[in-house]
């Protein structure tokens, strides 16, 4: 396997990430070494909440809410998913699937032999999450998540699988803007099963080589005004997003993993993993919600409430799990760490300590 590693120069001058790198060294499946990074801080002896990212972003997402932890005491690890943030990034697209991205981060835990943990999990990080404390249960006292799911699909109606198939493979070219459209009406009743519109994020993150990673979590983020943003926009849509001489300082630390295109597989392979349709994944979905089935330690749901991809998921998540509880939605959209970082850690600090 073929791994690129992105340059340490890269991540310098990230506003509020000055974090010391904490690195972890795995085997792959072939034997390949696979360097997991994250990020530990708090006092060493305080509760742990082991946070995890989700798909496009990486551990930076969680600067806001890091303080709020370790001022009540907590200490915070947050892992960067291989093919995200300062791990290593496996170069083939082929390298990418759900199952391993379980076994290598579950290697990871086990490594650094991480125990007593609260768990939350938000997008591919309750995805991954989810299914590695089904494998290692005993190491998870508490699990939160929210805005993701452990979803299981087996009944999907042929001409919906067909049709997602066909679209994926398509020469349709979508552009930014049709596709956050398309997502946005995700829970607006326009389509008859939601793989028919998250289909529009997984063709456009796979056909995008150069995905504007930096782009799309500044407009979804709130890095900057409208007219900056509308220039930066021009900007991706000419191929030269990379150039953009006013960048913010969040599009700066989600261009900052990827130097060039090639570090991109990643990010841009995952999306077509989420298992919205029957693929490979679905006996191992299936012997993960078995777990939760039966599980009798603490369970917190914390959903935004007003995130079009997810708004739908939470019923299921409760079902799942009976002994879940629901919190109270916050709102914040999909990336609620960075837009709700106070309310969603107060729900948190208090799922910890009670």
């Amino acid at each position: 396997m073929e791994i690129l590693r992105t340059p340490e120069k890269c991540f310098e001058n990230l506003k509020d990430y000055s974090f010391e790198p904490h690195y972890t060294t795995i085997k792959t499946h072939d034997d390949t070494d696979l360097r997991i990074h994250h990020i530990d801080v708090g006092p060493k002896e305080g509760p742990i909440i082991l946070c995890m990212h989700g798909q496009p972003v990486w551990s930076y997402l969680y600067v806001k809410m890091i303080p709020y932890f370790t001022e009540a005491g907590i200490r915070v690890i947050c892992p960067d998913l291989p093919g995200y943030g300062k791990s290593d990034k496996p170069a083939a697209r082929e390298d990418y699937s759900f199952q391993r991205q379980v076994d290598w981060m579950t290697e990871w835990l086990k490594a650094n032999n991480l125990k007593n943990l609260t768990f939350f999990g938000q997008d591919w990080g309750g995805l991954i999450g989810l299914r590695m404390i089904a494998k290692e249960p005993d190491r998870f006292d508490k699990v939160s998540m929210g805005n993701t799911g452990l979803p299981y699909n087996p009944d999907v109606p042929q001409n919906i699988i067909d049709e997602i198939k066909a679209f994926r493979t398509s020469n349709i070219k979508l552009t930014p803007m049709k596709m956050a459209r398309e997502i946005g009406n995700m829970d607006k009743g326009v389509a008859a099963h939601p793989g028919l519109k998250f289909m529009y994020w997984q063709k456009y993150c796979w056909d995008t080589k150069d995905l504007p990673t930096g782009f799309l979590m500044n407009t979804m983020m709130g890095g900057r005004a409208n007219l900056v943003n509308g220039l930066y926009y021009l900007f991706v849509t000419l191929g030269i997003g990379k150039y953009f001489p006013m960048k913010s300082d969040i599009a700066k630390a989600y261009d900052a993993p990827f130097p060039t295109p090639a570090y991109k597989m990643g990010i841009r392979a995952m999306p077509m993993q989420v298992p919205i349709i029957p693929d490979h994944s679905l006996e191992a979905q299936r012997e993960a919600r078995e777990v939760f089935k039966h599980w009798e330690k603490p369970f917190l749901s914390i959903f935004a409430g007003d995130d079009p991809v997810t708004n739908g998921i939470e019923p299921d998540v409760l079902e799942m799990c009976p002994v879940a509880k629901s919190a109270p939605h916050i709102g914040g959209g999909h990336f609620y760490q960075w837009t709700k970082p106070k309310e969603l850690s107060k729900l948190l600090i208090n799922f910890v300590k009670e």
